[in-house]
């Protein structure tokens, strides 16, 4: 029986830490309910988030009945297009 051969995963120790302080800007960020969408190409990586982020996420998506990887994705794709 062959063996399958995985990509070798690279890590950083990059943190994704960032410096000084933060300030919310609602204005700037998409509703919750255009986090829906579907992104046409995926690339999977490895993301540590906080508890209470990634709870809030999953809570917006179970009230939608959707998926919070895609609310998460939609939103690093919007944030990315505003600065592009």
């Amino acid at each position: 029986m062959k063996k399958k051969t995985r990509s070798k995963i690279k890590y950083t120790d990059d943190k994704g830490e960032m410096d000084g302080k933060w300030r919310i800007r609602r204005g700037e960020l998409p509703d919750l309910d255009a986090l829906l969408d579907k992104l046409p190409e995926k690339t999977k990586v490895t993301l540590e988030l906080d508890n209470s982020a990634l709870e809030f996420f999953k809570r917006e998506a179970r009230k939608r009945n959707t998926s919070y990887q895609r609310m998460i994705r939609n939103l690093v794709r919007s944030y990315a297009q505003s600065h592009t």
